[in-house]
């Protein structure tokens, strides 16, 4: 394959400047429960709608009957070598945790580190332009932020977002019955980590570049169908990591179909040649004991459920007369992948896949 990273021709690899890339640095979801289990957050603020219990996108606070404060932070380390990029995509990614909610980004602050004996001012200045041209397509207000020197480079930000309180789309509010709607094929993992070695050629780098500074705005409009009950984003957990915080928090089961999960067409050549990030295998660890696996599935289905996906798309748990509305937003919307991928049923939180 021809090496993407040689097309763009970079004049520093952002990716070898880093152990890790995108939202696979995310530490381990069973190591990061742990360290937060029966830890206080903070005091019960009466106007705190969101907070950490069930580990949802954002936090929410109800500012008047009209109005609520979103408020989120994320960021990383690179993905890709091209700087602008870089931006974009870790600019995406933040801005999603807003739409997962069923809200508006109106502003953001930057968080930035750099390793500035390693990276030349202009290649720094290019992350921070491709971050600011996301938040001005999507009319984010991006008011400043803060900066250190660092080790590897990390770009992200903090953003906040207003919506109506009864318009809040939580993470523990599915029902039984409800059917589950992938707004973006699964992949990114595994692409990133073909770029990484050399593997990747440039179809699969516009795949994956496409996929991922794709805005999540579609989020704000599910929110307005009443047949939505739950929306949450699939991110560095996974798909099945991501979908059972949405099962414990809403105490029910589901069931994926692993055939029509959508799947980028470059990962799906890929995956089977066990091309992957180390997360893979992290995601695992910490949840495959409440995830059961049919027998006919392939071998390498797991990994692929289990793949960070950096700025991936929206999950929404909505009741089945909804779906096809719900499908209609995505793909109006530009989400031609989006597709309905499972059921959640009643009974203890876990997931089976079946073929």
């Amino acid at each position: 394959m021809t090496n993407a990273a040689a097309s763009i021709q970079p004049e520093v690899r952002l990716t070898t400047l880093s152990h890790g890339g995108g939202c696979g640095c995310k530490i381990a979801p069973g190591v990061l429960r742990s360290a937060l289990e029966g830890m206080g957050m903070g005091f019960p603020h009466p106007a705190l709608m969101v907070g950490s219990e069930t580990s949802d996108d954002a936090a929410v606070m109800r500012l008047n009957d009209e109005q609520a404060l979103i408020a989120t932070t994320d960021f990383f380390m690179p993905i890709v070598d091209d700087p602008f990029d870089f931006g974009r995509i870790a600019a995406t990614n933040a801005l999603s945790d807003v739409y997962a909610m069923g809200g508006r980004p109106c502003m953001a602050l930057a968080i930035v580190g750099m390793p500035v004996d390693k990276l030349p001012v202009p290649i720094i200045r290019r992350i921070l332009e491709g971050g600011a041209e996301v938040c001005r397509a999507a009319g984010v207000a991006l008011a400043g932020g803060h900066s250190i020197d660092a080790v590897e480079p990390i770009y992200g930000l903090a953003v906040m977002g207003t919506v109506h309180p009864d318009k809040v789309k939580r993470n523990d509010a599915a029902r039984a019955g409800d059917v589950l709607v992938l707004g973006k094929p699964l992949g990114v993992g595994v692409l990133a980590t073909a770029l990484k070695k050399g593997l990747l050629d440039a179809d699969g780098y516009a795949e994956m570049v496409a996929s991922t500074t794709r805005l999540n705005s579609v989020g704000t409009d599910l929110a307005e169908l009443p047949g939505v009950h739950a929306l949450t984003d699939v991110t560095g957990f996974g798909l099945l990591g991501h979908l059972l915080e949405l099962c414990r928090g809403s105490r029910l089961a589901a069931e994926v179909n692993f055939g029509q999960v959508p799947v980028l067409p470059t990962a799906a050549v890929l995956a089977p040649q066990g091309i992957g990030p180390g997360a893979i295998e992290r995601n695992w660890a910490s949840y495959g004991a409440e995830v059961r696996l049919d027998a006919g599935l392939p071998p390498w289905a797991q990994r692929l459920l289990c793949d960070p996906q950096t700025s991936g798309g929206l999950l929404a748990a909505c009741a089945p007369d909804s779906a096809a509305a719900v499908l209609d937003l995505f793909h109006r919307a530009g989400f031609s992948s989006a597709a309905v991928v499972g059921r959640l049923e009643e009974g203890a939180p876990q997931v089976r896949v079946v073929g």
